[in-house]
């Protein structure tokens, strides 16, 4: 009763996960029946894994989950270390002027609209492009960035970063605040110099913050968003933007295949939580036994 009130600032979340995290997970016994919509969820029957093995059998299988893991993979990797350095030269602008317009510019991207992005990447990339104006000096023929697939990961992925790094950088500075300045300026009174103070200063109290971040990031790594993919997506670059999502979108909704897509994102969400445990007990090996749990 001592701490009823932090109970009460703690009950709203607590209720909305559950109504709107567990509450729906009662949806998932779709993937095990062949659900009518008219018989209801607990009046369909049972047909077991025959939606799983559908799909895991399905001709285009390899495709849709290499093309998910990929991007997720290397958008990880290349998008994981893209805030940490931001946030450590930010930290290391000392005029707060300065320091706010620079977090400005880089925060924006993150309230520009999915839909926007992709119209201004078709736009840009396209072959009468600003892209395509440049590289003509260069090259006498434009490239179609948009159209071909050779080019989707790497647009997808660096256009993401653009448009995240900014925002996500905002936990590393608010890591790196904690930080007392009295380290660096007896490390500076001992010789020591910018890349020496970042490297055993700054990164060490950045290392949880790290960890666990990269252990959620790499829990969620096929749980990639379905909308830029499937704005991008055009009849000559499928076959490397189909992923998960965009084919749960289009048998669930589009082709009112709901046990089916059911299947597939239980699928999905397995292969996530299968990785979170993985990824968190490698973690907590390599950082002094210290992970998300």
């Amino acid at each position: 009763m001592r701490n009823f009130s932090l109970y009460l600032f703690l009950a709203p979340a607590v209720i909305l996960t559950i109504i709107f995290k567990y509450v729906p997970m009662y949806g998932s016994i779709i993937a095990f029946k062949d659900f009518s919509p008219m018989k209801g969820i607990l009046g369909s029957n049972w047909v077991g894994f025959e939606h799983f093995i559908r799909f895991l059998s399905s001709p285009n299988f390899y495709e849709i989950f290499m093309n998910t893991l990929k991007l997720s993979f290397y958008g990880l990797i290349l998008g994981f270390p893209v805030p940490i350095i931001l946030a450590l030269m930010l930290n290391q602008v000392r005029r707060k002027s300065i320091k706010k317009n620079m977090q400005l510019i880089l925060y924006a991207p993150n309230f520009i609209s999915v839909v926007v992005i992709t119209g201004m990447l078709f736009i840009f990339l396209s072959p009468n492009g600003a892209v395509n104006s440049i590289l003509g000096f260069f090259m006498n023929k434009p490239i179609s960035f948009m159209t071909e697939p050779e080019y989707f990961m790497s647009v997808y992925i660096i256009s993401g970063i653009w448009q995240g790094a900014g925002w996500a950088s905002i936990i590393y500075i608010a890591a790196l605040a904690n930080v007392d300045p009295s380290l660096h300026e007896a490390a500076t009174i001992d010789g020591a110099s910018l890349l020496r103070r970042i490297w055993h200063i700054d990164l060490p109290a950045l290392k949880p913050v790290m960890a666990v971040l990269f252990i959620l990031a790499a829990g969620g790594i096929m749980a990639i968003g379905f909308e830029k993919a499937y704005l991008m997506q055009t009849t000559m670059n499928i076959t490397a933007s189909e992923i998960i999502p965009t084919y749960v979108y289009k048998i669930g909704l589009q082709a009112g295949d709901y046990a089916y897509s059911t299947a597939i994102g239980l699928f999905n969400s397995v292969i996530n939580v299968i990785m979170l445990v993985i990824v968190n007990v490698i973690v907590k090996r390599l950082n002094e036994g210290e992970g998300l749990y």
